[in-house]
């Protein structure tokens, strides 16, 4: 079992900045890829980013524009997204998730076996 737990979210002014974390524990061994997905209001999940946490080769949804970063410290055990110019639109919930196998980022929010709880990031205008 892999348990992770999200934070760094909160609310900040759009152009603004934040750094989200994810730490994982639990069988970590295990994990081969980590991921960030969100979901906003009234809209389903979707893939933010993902890396290959042995590699450290990242992908990256389409709609980023450059402004999201995913990262880790594999000292210890945290994933990061930084999260550059924000906009109203990067309203959501974020979710960290975790697979023990590769998963093409689009299908993370229907078969990631591993989720945090989230941390809310709430961009105003």
């Amino acid at each position: 079992q892999v348990r992770l737990m999200e934070s760094g979210g909160g609310s900040v002014q759009a152009g603004g900045s934040l750094r989200l974390s994810c730490v994982a524990s639990g069988y970590t061994e295990s994990v081969r890829y980590m991921a960030w997905i969100r979901q906003a209001p009234g809209k389903e999940r979707e893939g933010v980013a993902v890396i290959n946490c042995r590699t450290g080769v990242t992908d990256y949804t389409n709609f980023l524009e450059g402004r999201f970063t995913i990262s880790q410290d594999s000292a210890k055990n945290t994933l990061y997204l930084q999260i550059d110019s924000l906009k109203p639109e990067d309203t959501a919930m974020y979710y960290c998730a975790a697979n023990t196998r590769y998963l093409g980022l689009g299908l993370w929010p229907a078969r990631a076996p591993y989720w945090g709880q989230g941390t809310q990031v709430t961009v105003s205008s």
